[in-house]
């Protein structure tokens, strides 16, 4: 496949390499996000004028899905603030590490915790608990200062950056659909990689990652921290097609397809939500503890874990019997995981545009008025209102819709032996996206 290698240019890799940019970058959204919980302790709890509510699951979700991600992988892990005061103390220092160690334990994440399995349980309970939070501004900012707080604590027990690999349901978003994304970085030459034995890359890369050894973009956070310490400059930057890691030679594990299987219930489960005609199933999502609540956690989680689970697990079996070779159920069910990633992305997408178009009028106004405290900075603060659903729109959802269900067939097609044998993984894409189009658009 074309790759263009953005490292080629001088221009490009001297904004790479330094280490201010990012560090502006990072310094900007830890000071939005700790503005953010702020706002959402003291400011107005009324959510549409909360700059808490509007930034976090309007401004940042959206441009989260709609930009980050499809444009940029992992882009937006590179300029994540959660991490940062953690590694600072970690490294003992701000832009670079000084010469003395740094503050923690240093301990290994336990084998037996690895993988996303966590991180996906973390998107679980934003599903469980999400109607809620995406309304309640100091719900909000309390769930931001306990990550926050605890991805502090972790690092000062264990190495590197151990909550964004193993714990931050975002991460696991992320990570998930940056396969798909148009952004990699890889190594320019095995051969100088392999003949270099002090792999300062590795030492430096605070996800623990060693280049050479990097085949997807799901594990690299686009830090740059390879780049900058490689005295070889055998690390390139690539643009390449979109979903270059979804293909017969790519290796998957049963944790990614468990991931990719709840992120799809949770778009199905939100669309229903706050887009279905179901009042009452609504008004059970914000009812926590009661009877009601509790049976829609109940029907949430048997459709996370149980039925599209087994509707997933029948179409990888049967795809199976259908080929030559009698590969595993286990390794089957991981392998075909690569279907549920375009399938998913596109979901979210056409979910988001679902709310944006309306929603994102509130956005200007609350930055007039960010506590809502009667404030006017910008003179928009009176300018709010709710926009309307649009036959564009609708259009423009169903037309993403059918990209993810082209997408994913075509992968499934892709990493089977025929058609044939892609044909239930198809089947599975499809129901799929009839149950978004009939929640989405009716």
């Amino acid at each position: 496949m074309t790759r263009l290698d953005l490292t080629r240019s001088p221009r490009a890799l001297a904004l790479l390499r330094s280490r201010w940019p990012q560090f502006l970058l990072r310094s900007i959204t830890l000071a939005g996000f700790i503005f953010t919980i702020l706002a959402g302790l003291m400011g107005s709890v009324v959510g549409s004028h909360n700059f808490a509510i509007i930034f976090v699951w309007i401004a940042w979700w959206t441009a989260l899905k709609l930009v980050f991600i499809p444009f940029g992988g992992r882009s937006w892990c590179s300029i994540c603030p959660i991490p940062m005061p953690g590694e600072w103390l970690q490294k003992g220092g701000i832009l670079q590490p000084r010469g003395g160690a740094g503050i923690g334990l240093g301990k290994r994440w336990p084998k037996s915790l690895r993988g996303t399995w966590m991180q996906a349980g973390g998107f679980l309970l934003i599903g469980l608990f999400g109607a809620l939070t995406l309304t309640s501004a100091k719900i909000t900012a309390i769930v931001l200062l306990f990550i926050l707080v605890l991805a502090l604590i972790l690092s000062l027990v264990f190495e590197r950056r151990s909550f964004c690999n193993y714990l931050c349901p975002i991460g696991g978003f992320t990570g998930l659909y940056a396969q798909a994304g148009p952004v990699e970085l890889r190594v320019k030459d095995a051969d100088i990689c392999a003949a270099h034995s002090e792999k300062t890359c590795y030492t430096a890369c605070p996800w623990g990652q060693y280049p050479l050894a990097l085949k997807s973009s799901a594990n690299c956070g686009l830090c740059m921290e390879c780049l900058r310490v490689c005295p070889s400059d055998n690390i390139a930057v690539n643009l390449r097609p979109w979903g270059s890691d979804l293909g017969p030679k790519t290796k998957h594990r049963l944790d990614e397809a468990f991931l990719g299987l709840v992120m799809l219930a949770s778009a199905l489960v939100d669309s229903a939500i706050f887009l279905g005609p179901w009042g009452q199933l609504k008004s059970a999502a914000y009812s926590i503890g009661s009877p009601d609540w509790f049976l829609f956690a109940g029907v949430f989680l048997v459709t996370a874990l149980g039925v599209l689970p087994g509707i997933y697990t029948a179409s990888t079996w049967v795809a199976i019997r259908l080929g030559s070779a009698r590969a595993s159920l286990r390794k089957s069910l991981a392998h075909y995981s690569q279907v549920l990633v375009p399938l998913g992305l596109m979901a979210w997408i056409a979910f988001t545009i679902s709310f944006a178009f309306v929603k994102f009028g509130y956005v200007l106004p609350v930055v007039s008025d960010p506590l809502g405290w009667g404030w006017n900075l910008i003179g928009l603060s009176k300018t709010a209102g709710v926009g309307e659903a649009t036959s564009f729109s609708l259009i423009l959802q169903v037309a993403i819709l059918m990209v993810g269900l082209f997408w994913s067939s075509r992968v499934a097609c892709r990493i089977s032996e025929t058609i044939r044998q892609a044909a239930p993984l198809i089947a599975f894409s499809g129901l799929f996206t009839l149950a978004m189009l009939w929640l989405l658009v009716g």
